[in-house]
């Protein structure tokens, strides 16, 4: 059963019958991550289904994080990351990375673009002989513009960019 009703103050109200059980385990959950609510809870449920959703279209813009796991060695394997990356440079806006214990490495790579390229890039990325885990996260908020071309006047967020 699903009963809807919008309020005032652009939220909408939502009532749904779960087993019981189910629900037992939602407030655990609720209660583990210290949420002040299940509606919170559900929310970010929501939020995740629907990025994955927008994800399988691959035409859709998302905006995310690979993250990775690679043994740090030596310099191959980030010089084969590197190499991979710059066959995505409109996608990739950032990397982190840090050596970990065990002879590993992490990197994060914050990226943009259409979900066909940022899979594609994962999937590159984990063909990198070396790297152990990999995961894409991603979301249907997008980065605001961070540069223009052509305009040397910075983007204040208050006007509207060139």
């Amino acid at each position: 059963m699903l009963d809807m009703e919008i309020t005032s103050s652009n939220l909408a109200r939502l009532s749904i019958s779960l087993p019981a059980e189910l629900m037992v385990q939602l407030d655990a959950m609720v209660a583990e991550r210290g949420l002040p609510s299940r509606s919170q809870m559900i929310a970010e449920l929501i939020r995740h289904e629907l990025a994955e959703h927008s994800g399988e279209r691959p035409d859709a813009m998302l905006a995310g994080t690979i993250t990775l796991i690679y043994r740090a060695e030596s310099g191959r394997v980030r010089h084969a990351l590197a190499q991979t990356q710059l066959g995505y440079v409109k996608e990739v806006i950032s990397a982190q990375n840090v050596f970990l214990e065990d002879d590993q490495a992490m990197e994060v790579l914050l990226v943009q673009g259409p979900a066909e390229r940022l899979q594609q890039l994962c999937d590159a990325l984990r063909k990198v002989r070396g790297v152990q885990q990999i995961k894409l996260v991603t979301t249907t908020a997008l980065l605001p513009p961070l540069h223009f071309h052509g305009d040397d006047a910075p983007f204040d967020g208050e006007s509207t960019p060139p």
